[in-house]
C-alpha cells in the first residue's frame, strides 16, 4: 500500500509560496517559524522523510535545508535526538503594565499582589479529592456505554440525573424527578437560560447579592428590581406590591452575603406570591451542604415544585473548574429550557458528569462533604475565637452555615478597613460591594470574610492580617 501523508510523524504547517524555488521557500518558512516563536526552542522537527512526504517535495531538498539551518544556528542536530530548534536567547517583549488592586500602583510602579485572600466565591480548591475523584473516573469510564463518548442531549447524562434525584431528595428535601433535572455548565448558564425563557418583564433580586448575577439577568432582556434584605432574609411580602415581575431570585437557605436563612413566614409569602401570580422562585442553593450549628434548612422547592426552580452546583462542594450545576424545573419549564439549551448553549462534559454520578452513588461525595464540614467548621471557630480575643468590639453574624462570616463595623469605617487590609497584603470585600445600586442606601458597614477560601497553610496568616486591619476597640 502506498504511503499517505497521514501515516507520517509530527505535523508541521509551512507556507512554501514566494520567489526562489522550493529550497529557498522552505528555508524562508522555517526561519520565519523559528523567528516568530511559532517553533519554540527545543521543538523537535519532523524527519526529512516525513516532512518531504507531507510537503510533496524531494527528501534531499528538506535534508539540504536542515543542514544549512543547522550551520546557521537556527537548528541543532544530534545523533538519536533528531533535528530540533536550537536553544536561542530571543528578545522578549516587555510585559504590559498591570493595574494594582488598590487605589494606585505600589513601589516602583509595580502592582501590590495580596499575600492572603478572604474573598468569597470559591471553596478551598486545594482540598479537591483528587484520589477519590480519579478512582471514580476510572470506574465511570470502565462502565460507560459507547454512546456516552458521542454528542449528548441538552438534558445531561441520565446516570447523573438519576443519582442527583435521589441525593437531592435525601439531603436537601428536593422533590425531584430525573426528567425534570437539566445539567448545566455552571450556575450562571442555568440562570441565563431561565432568564431568557422568562422573557420580558422584571425579576426580583435580593438587595444584597452578586452583580454578575444581575448582569446575566439584564443581558437576557429582563430588568431587575431589588427586594430588601434584613435579619430575616429577603422581605418577600413586598413581592405583591411589584408590577410586571416574572420571578424572584432568592438564596433561602443562607442569604448571600448576609448569611441569614429566610424566615418561615417569608418562605410561605414567596410561595403564596408565586401561586397567586403564576411567577417562579429561582432558588440558588449555592452552599446548601454546609451546616454547622443548626438543623439543615430544607430547600424551598420542597414546598412547591411547580413554582420553584431549584439550582444547585458542584462549585462550592467540589470545585468551580468542574463547571457542573443542575436545575430541578417545574414541568412547564422543562421543554422551553431544553429547546433553548439545544440551540448552541455550552454543554457540560459527559465524562465529568459520569464521574460525578459515580462519585455520588459510591458514597464518596458524602464522605468528602463530611470531611469538608469539619475543616470549615474548625476554620470558622478559629476565626470567631481570634476575633473574641483580639477584636471583641466586632460582632460576627451569619456563621451557622456556609463558607463566610459577616463582621459588623462601626458606621463609616468599611472603606478605611479595606484599605488597611490591602496594606496588610489581604484581599477582602466589604458588604457594600454586594449591595444592588438600585436599592435604597444602607447605613450598614461590614466585612464579608470567606474563611473557606484559603488553603490550610495560609489561613492563620490571613486571620492575623485581618486582625491587624480591624479598627481598635474603645
Amino acid at each position: 500500500m502506498e504511503n499517505s501523508w497521514a501515516t507520517f510523524g509530527r505535523d508541521l504547517h509551512l507556507d512554501l509560496t514566494g520567489p526562489g524555488g522550493l529550497r529557498a521557500a522552505l528555508l524562508r518558512a522555517l526561519r520565519d517559524a523559528v523567528r516568530s516563536g511559532r517553533l519554540a526552542p527545543g521543538t523537535r522537527l519532523p524527519s526529512s522523510r516525513s516532512l518531504a512526504a507531507d510537503l510533496g517535495i524531494a527528501r534531499n531538498t528538506v535534508a539540504d535545508a536542515y543542514t544549512e539551518l543547522v550551520a546557521e544556528g537556527w537548528l541543532s542536530a544530534r545523533q538519536g535526538s533528531g533535528t530540533r530548534v536550537a536553544e536561542r536567547l530571543l528578545p522578549r517583549a516587555a510585559p504590559a503594565a498591570r493595574r494594582a488592586p488598590g487605589p494606585g500602583p505600589g513601589p516602583a510602579g509595580r502592582a501590590d499582589r495580596p499575600r492572603f485572600a478572604l474573598t468569597p466565591g470559591t471553596p478551598d480548591v486545594s482540598a479537591f479529592p483528587r484520589t477519590a475523584w480519579l478512582a471514580a473516573a476510572r470506574r465511570a469510564l470502565t462502565a460507560a456505554p459507547s454512546e456516552a463518548f458521542g454528542y449528548h442531549t441538552s438534558y445531561g447524562r441520565p446516570e447523573l440525573r438519576t443519582v442527583l434525584a435521589d441525593y437531592l431528595a435525601r439531603a436537601r428535601g428536593v422533590r425531584a424527578d430525573p426528567d425534570r433535572i437539566v445539567i448545566c455548565a455552571g450556575f450562571l448558564q442555568g440562570l441565563a437560560l431561565l432568564s431568557r425563557v422568562l422573557g420580558t418583564g422584571r425579576l426580583a433580586v435580593e438587595s444584597y447579592g452578586l452583580d454578575f448575577h444581575r448582569a446575566v439577568i439584564t443581558r437576557a432582556g429582563l430588568r431587575t428590581v431589588p427586594l430588601p434584605v434584613d435579619e430575616r432574609g429577603a422581605r418577600t411580602g413586598e413581592l405583591t406590591a411589584l408590577d410586571d415581575v416574572r420571578g424572584a431570585l432568592l438564596t433561602p437557605a443562607h442569604q448571600f452575603p448576609t448569611g441569614v436563612p429566610l424566615h418561615p413566614d417569608r418562605r410561605a409569602a414567596a410561595i403564596n406570591w408565586a401561586r397567586a401570580t403564576g411567577g417562579f422562585i429561582l432558588e440558588d442553593d449555592y452552599d446548601g451542604e454546609f451546616r454547622y450549628d443548626r438543623k439543615p434548612v430544607g430547600a424551598l422547592q420542597g414546598l412547591d415544585p411547580d413554582h420553584v426552580v431549584y439550582l444547585g452546583t458542584a462549585s462550592k462542594s467540589l470545585a468551580p473548574a468542574l463547571r457542573l450545576a443542575w436545575m430541578v424545573l417545574p414541568e412547564r419549564l422543562v421543554d422551553p429550557v431544553l429547546a433553548l439549551k439545544g440551540t448552541g448553549e455550552w454543554q457540560s462534559g459527559a465524562l465529568d458528569q459520569l464521574t460525578l454520578a459515580e462519585f455520588l452513588s459510591s458514597g464518596a461525595y458524602d464522605r468528602h462533604l463530611r470531611g469538608m464540614r469539619l475543616r470549615y467548621r474548625r476554620r470558622r471557630d478559629q476565626l470567631v475565637a481570634a476575633l473574641a480575643d483580639h477584636a471583641p468590639q466586632v460582632q460576627v453574624s451569619g456563621i451557622a452555615a456556609g463558607l463566610h462570616a459577616v463582621l459588623e463595623l462601626p458606621p463609616g469605617t468599611e472603606q478605611a478597613v479595606l484599605q488597611a487590609a490591602r496594606r496588610q497584603g489581604l484581599a477582602l470585600e466589604g458588604l457594600s460591594r454586594f449591595r444592588d445600586p438600585a436599592a435604597p442606601p444602607a447605613a450598614r458597614d461590614a466585612l464579608v470574610v470567606a474563611y473557606g477560601t484559603p488553603p490550610d497553610h495560609s489561613f492563620a496568616g490571613a486571620v492575623d492580617a485581618l486582625l491587624r486591619a480591624l479598627p481598635p476597640g474603645e
